[in-house]
């Protein structure tokens, strides 16, 4: 995998790993999304966030389909809207903070607070990531969990996962194609829906157990 490379001051701190928390765009709007932006400011610094698209992803699909351009520049404009998204989720919610580069994230993480990711800078950079619809928002909040050493990552979405491995999932439509990829490289995925905010703490706790007692809970809460 090609490494994002920041050199400079801090840079190498050490810092215990984080988990990534990708919030769905769906909960854009949800009654829960300020339960969930209270929960991450509140559980600094363990996390780091990553928004979905939402509406703004969904405009830019719609003018991709009235005006036929590219998928490049369509995901150049995606990663745009999940800034939007970020930007809303910092808005609303104290303790929450914009962050562009991994140095920005651990400086913020240090400060006990949590970084939001705005993805354009570091998404851009990496030739690897395919530049289409089939890199999403969920592909992209993986990709930054490898980067930067994540102890695991969670998926905040919608709907319950559906079973199977994560090439059936993605086949169900659940996470996008290549989300696979790069979810076979973390050390842990772990799936929550938008009611269960009051999970969080418990999960992260969980992750400090045993990994087999680990495993046989994500592997419950899967088939459930």
């Amino acid at each position: 995998m090609k490494r994002i490379q920041e050199s400079g001051p801090g840079s190498e701190a050490a810092l215990p790993a984080p988990w990534v928390l990708k919030l769905g765009g769906s909960l854009s709007s949800a009654a829960e999304l300020p339960e969930w932006l209270r929960a991450c400011a509140g559980l600094a610094p363990r996390l780091v966030l990553v928004a979905g698209g939402g509406p703004y992803a969904d405009a830019v699909r719609d003018a991709q389909a009235r005006w036929r351009f590219g998928d490049a520049p369509a995901h150049a404009m995606a990663l745009v809207a999940m800034e939007l998204f970020a930007r809303q989720c910092c808005a609303m919610q104290y303790g929450l903070v914009p962050c562009a580069t991994l140095r920005d994230m651990r400086r913020v993480l240090r400060r006990g607070r949590t970084p939001v990711w705005m993805p354009l800078r570091l998404a851009l950079r990496d030739d690897a990531l395919d530049a289409s619809w089939n890199t999403s928002s969920d592909s992209l909040a993986a990709w930054l969990a490898l980067h930067l050493g994540a102890a695991g990552l969670m998926l905040v979405k919608s709907v319950a996962r559906p079973p199977g491995d994560w090439q059936q999932v993605a086949r169900e439509g659940a996470v996008d194609s290549a989300f696979a990829g790069h979810a076979q490289a973390l050390p842990r995925v772990e799936w929550l829906q938008r009611g269960e905010h009051h999970q969080l703490l418990s999960l992260l706790l969980d992750a400090t157990r045993p990994a087999a007692q680990s495993r046989v809970a994500l592997e419950a809460r899967a088939d459930a």
